[in-house]
């Protein structure tokens, strides 16, 4: 009896042993502890990195595409070889050593050879007419009240653009040369001197001006260029402000 007890006993623990080893929790949680453990996974890219890189990408296209656009418009505008301004002008003239100034008016051509886009050499030739005022105390008798004097010059010198824009331009431009000055047109038999009027005769002239460019196409344009004025009538300098304005025709290729 007491060995089959204890026979019944040995068999039960051996079951149980069997039982307990084979339950698939304690297996995983076995398998599970004899391997390592998984690396974390990486963060993937957010959806936002992509359309900006790309959105970047786009803009730097739209750009380049512009100013390609832009340089060719400029090359087209300001490659020609020559231009011709015919227009007309306006100074502000001292007539003679004690009389106020009056108000001359111009007509104006000039010629523009240029050898790059901003750099060129100008010839102008102009013509200038005006009415000098002349007080009772320096008008015998009030005989000339307005004598009509005039001016006549030709001046060489470089033109250097300084802003190049497909829609305008803004130059500087310094010439110099020789002028003649005529006032006594009509004074009848009275001379210059006696009215206080600047004698007739040759005078060194210089102008600086700044040329502004509106272009109306590639071969086309208007100019307004705001300009000093230097002369030496008689024993005085004559220090004058105007402005020319004129149309601008371009042709040839450099």
């Amino acid at each position: 009896m007491f060995s089959f007890r204890r026979s019944f006993l040995t068999l039960a623990f051996a079951a149980s042993a069997s039982l307990v080893l084979q339950s698939p929790a304690l297996s995983a949680q076995a398998s599970s502890s004899s391997q390592p453990a998984d690396p974390a996974p990486q963060s993937a890219p957010t959806a936002a990195q992509a359309p900006s890189q790309g959105q970047l990408s786009v803009a730097a296209r739209i750009k380049a595409r512009r100013e390609a656009r832009r340089a060719a418009a400029i090359k087209e505008i300001y490659s020609h070889l020559y231009d011709l301004n015919i227009g007309t002008g306006y100074l502000r003239f001292h007539p003679g050593p004690s009389l106020q100034r009056l108000n001359e008016y111009d007509w104006d051509v000039t010629v523009s050879r240029y050898y790059s886009e901003r750099f060129g050499v100008a010839v102008d030739a102009r013509g200038s007419f005006g009415k000098a005022f002349i007080p009772p105390i320096s008008n015998p008798a009030s005989a000339v009240p307005h004598p009509e004097i005039s001016q006549f010059a030709g001046m060489i010198g470089p033109t250097y653009r300084f802003l190049l824009n497909p829609k305008y331009s803004i130059s500087g431009r310094v010439l110099a040369g020789g002028g003649y000055g005529h006032f006594s047109g009509d004074l009848g038999h009275f001379t210059p001197i006696s009215l206080n009027l600047y004698p007739d005769g040759a005078s060194p002239v210089i102008s600086a001006s700044i040329p502004i460019e509106y272009n109306v196409s590639p071969a086309l344009g208007i100019r307004l260029a705001p300009e000093y004025v230097f002369t030496k009538y008689g024993s005085e300098t004559q220090n004058s402000l105007g402005y020319t304005a004129g149309v601008v025709v371009r042709w040839g290729k450099q």
